[in-house]
């Protein structure tokens, strides 16, 4: 879900449900300096307009990432409707001032740190109308008390927001992968759908739970949708087409309040390894081995936690080391990992990742990157794979070589399903934590000469979960 400026805009030339209205689509800088150009006066001190015209970048940005109006069935992106939206008008003249600040800051906007989308930055005029955004009135006695930007912007916003710059400039494209997910589809749309589906079954809990996120269509994805539709009155057949995927899109915004000044948020690691449930003693499964894993990676980097049997079953040693991080980290020292406590072992872990250099094959093999890898993905952690793949395929010529990039491709993913298929593992293309795991293993133990000899067993444990 990567934020970018879309090169255009399609705005409604009236309000939403104004049939007769014209749509036009305009470049969005020019959509941006006709809206600074309505909305705002060119004689106003510059900190001024440049505060205004981030929040109305944002406010754009953030109606075109959340498809607010397409999710609900519109062929639009925002209207001229005041009311809901922004001041637009076509065809206006623009003011000299205002469009050479637009061309050094249309493609930066605001966004709340640790949050992926574009903040809905409302605002009002703060004489006429007032609200919990900015004041554009109130914006420029602030700029004229000596105020910068980004001092105005706090003042409103809060001191969490970020000014994100040098934002990609892309064509517009909707979000609707064309081809409807179904039992068998991979990749990061069946990522997102699942991860929308388990964030709004926290509101609707009749929709069961998708664990993992793994970007793999299966059964419990199947079972999840069904539900889903069952729920909002949609054809019930487990396939997600352009109504299902809309509908899904429209209830996730609604519920994580994404058009709202106070959203929830998408975080950058909402596309990892969900909470799954109460773990504690007797538990066994993926889950457990991979809390375990957690726990191995924490306990490196701190004494006070005791490193554990990576077997997938929660026994007294496994009890002993959650006691133990929730000890160190101030967190009830139940022994059972309920959803906190799962979280925070994320996070810390998380932490760790990121005192590490930047996903560089060093002496040492990285741990697991924080998300699953599969076919589509791009970016941390997939270039690490693509070397260590390489390495394996060296000595277990079974395995075939691959090309490094910062993209899954297919190859990667024929690489992966051989390697699953030599070690016992489930063939199905997908890197998670246990996977990795034995992945990183593997090549440590080449680096340090364990290597086989012909006809010999490999040394290491086959079979296993199925990430």
């Amino acid at each position: 879900m990567p934020v970018y400026i879309s090169e255009t805009i399609t705005v409604h030339l009236g309000a939403p449900d104004d049939t007769s209205a014209q749509n036009v689509t305009v470049p969005f800088i020019d959509y941006i300096k006709n809206v600074a150009s309505s909305e705002i006066y060119p004689t106003w001190p510059e900190s001024a307009l440049r505060a205004n015209i981030y929040a109305q970048i944002s406010f754009a940005l953030n109606r075109i990432f959340t498809e607010y109006y397409r999710a609900r069935g519109y062929n639009f992106d925002i209207t001229n409707s005041t009311a809901t939206d922004q001041s637009f008008v076509y065809g206006r003249d623009i003011f000299e001032n205002i469009e050479q600040i637009v061309d050094s800051i249309f493609d930066e906007y605001l966004r709340r740190q640790g949050f992926v989308e574009p903040l809905f930055a409302q605002y009002c005029d703060g004489v006429r109308v007032t609200c919990e955004g900015l004041s554009q009135w109130g914006s420029v006695s602030l700029a004229e008390s000596g105020y910068t930007p980004y001092e105005i912007l706090t003042n409103y916003y809060g001191s969490d927001i970020d000014i994100v710059r040098d934002t990609p400039i892309l064509p517009f494209d909707e979000s609707f992968p064309q081809v409807p997910l179904e039992i068998g589809s991979s990749g990061n749309d069946v990522t997102l759908l699942q991860l929308r589906l388990n964030r709004v079954s926290n509101n609707y809990p009749a929709i069961p739970k998708i664990y993992p996120v793994n970007g793999v269509f299966g059964v419990s994805t199947d079972e999840a949708v069904r539900e889903f539709q069952e729920i909002f009155g949609l054809a019930v057949d487990g396939r997600v087409g352009k109504a299902t995927w809309y509908q899904l899109l429209r209830i996730y915004g609604g519920v994580k309040r994404l058009s709202e000044l106070q959203s929830e948020g998408i975080t950058p690691g909402e596309i990892s390894l969900k909470y799954p449930g109460s773990l504690s003693v007797g538990s066994t499964g993926d889950p457990v081995r991979i809390l375990q894993y957690f726990i191995n990676v924490i306990a490196q980097s701190n004494s006070a936690i005791p490193e554990v049997a990576e077997d997938g079953i929660f026994g007294e040693g496994t009890r002993n080391a959650v006691i133990a991080f929730q000890r160190t980290y101030g967190l009830p020292q139940t022994g059972v990992v309920e959803e906190n406590t799962w979280n925070t072992i994320y996070n810390v872990y998380e932490g760790i990742l990121e005192t590490l250099p930047q996903y560089a094959v060093a002496e040492d093999v990285i741990p697991f990157p924080g998300r699953v890898l599969s076919l589509g993905v791009e970016g941390n952690g997939v270039n690490v794979l693509q070397q260590y793949l390489n390495e394996i395929s060296a000595v277990y010529t079974e395995i075939p070589s691959v090309s490094v990039t910062d993209v899954y491709s297919s190859e990667t993913e024929a690489a992966v399903r051989a390697f699953q298929q030599l070690f016992g593992y489930p063939v199905n293309g997908i890197v998670g934590v246990i996977v990795w795991d034995a992945i990183a293993d593997l090549v440590s133990d080449i680096r340090n000469g364990s290597t086989r000899r012909e006809g010999q067993y490999p040394g290491y444990n086959v079979g296993g979960g199925n990430i």
